[in-house]
């Protein structure tokens, strides 16, 4: 299984930036599916998540600018940030759970995608 990562890049803030993410291999079903990100200096944090029935959660420091969503068709997972800060500079990652065979669960976590908000 493979979480391929979109859509980062460099932004002014107040900017807007669209990440996507799509799994693919011998996936059998996914959960959740969720961004974290990394701060410099900073540990990860959930910024989004969503699970296969649709129950969306969000970072604190989200407050109504970013919003989730997935099509289970395609095993993807996108992320919609909008009024971005140059405090959201961070490499956003990409994670899914995954059950690759009936009966087991696994995590699994894209590469990452740089975010740079400047100022």
């Amino acid at each position: 299984v493979q979480l391929q990562a979109s859509g980062g890049g460099l932004v002014q803030a107040g900017g807007s930036l669209s990440l996507s993410c799509a799994a693919s291999g011998s996936i059998f079903e996914i959960h959740a599916m969720a961004w974290y990100r990394r701060s410099p200096g900073k540990q990860r944090e959930l910024a989004a998540s969503i699970t296969s029935g649709g129950i969306i959660d969000f970072g604190d420091f989200v407050k109504g600018r970013f919003t989730i969503s997935r099509d289970n068709a395609k095993s993807t997972v996108y992320l919609q940030m909008n009024s971005l800060k140059p405090e959201d500079t961070a490499v956003y990652y990409c994670y899914a759970r995954i059950r690759t065979t009936p009966g087991s669960f696994d995590d699994y976590w894209g590469q990452g995608t740089l975010v740079t908000v400047s100022s």
